[in-house]
Formats: C-alpha cells, sequence, structure tokens
C-alpha cells in the first residue's frame, strides 16, 4: 500500500524483438509519473499497477535492461496485457 507521503511512481518498458530482456524507455516520480500514466492512458498504452515491480525498476538507470529479479513479474504482466489485446 502507497503511504501517504510517498511519491507516485511510473516506469516504462519496451522489449523490442530479439532483445533479451524488456529494457527501461522512461521513469518518473510525483508529478512527471503521473504525467507519464496520462500519457500512456492517452496512447492507448497498457498501465498495469505493481508497487513493488516499480520501486526496484525506477532505481535501475533509463536504458538499462531489468533486474533478472523482476523477470517473473515482468514476464507475467506482458502475458496479461497480450492476453487483453487478443480479447479486444
Amino acid at each position: 500500500m502507497k503511504k501517504e507521503n510517498e511519491p507516485l511512481k511510473a516506469v516504462a518498458l519496451k522489449y523490442p524483438c530479439g532483445s533479451d530482456a524488456p529494457f527501461i524507455a522512461a521513469k518518473a516520480k510525483g508529478v512527471l509519473a503521473q504525467k507519464l500514466v496520462e500519457i500512456a492512458e492517452e496512447q492507448k498504452i497498457p498501465v498495469v499497477e505493481d508497487k513493488i515491480a516499480a520501486d526496484i525498476l525506477t532505481a535501475e538507470e533509463i536504458g538499462a535492461c531489468i533486474p533478472e529479479e523482476t523477470w517473473k513479474i515482468i514476464a507475467q504482466i506482458f502475458a496479461f496485457v497480450m492476453d487483453n489485446n487478443k480479447k479486444m
């Protein structure tokens, strides 16, 4: 659960064909994170809330592959998004 004074965190991931793992395309905290989410929603880019993943991924550098400890949860998120896209 997000603490009252804890800023919102947002991370945009990209997984190009042929890449070993997704990489961090953008990240933000606070007001900029809210703007990142708003832009994603406007562009119909799926937004998934996962505080633990956001905490880990915002500690990484933009352009870095996601850390190995996040592979399982990120794979589940990508599978969820792809399944929802197929249903639409």
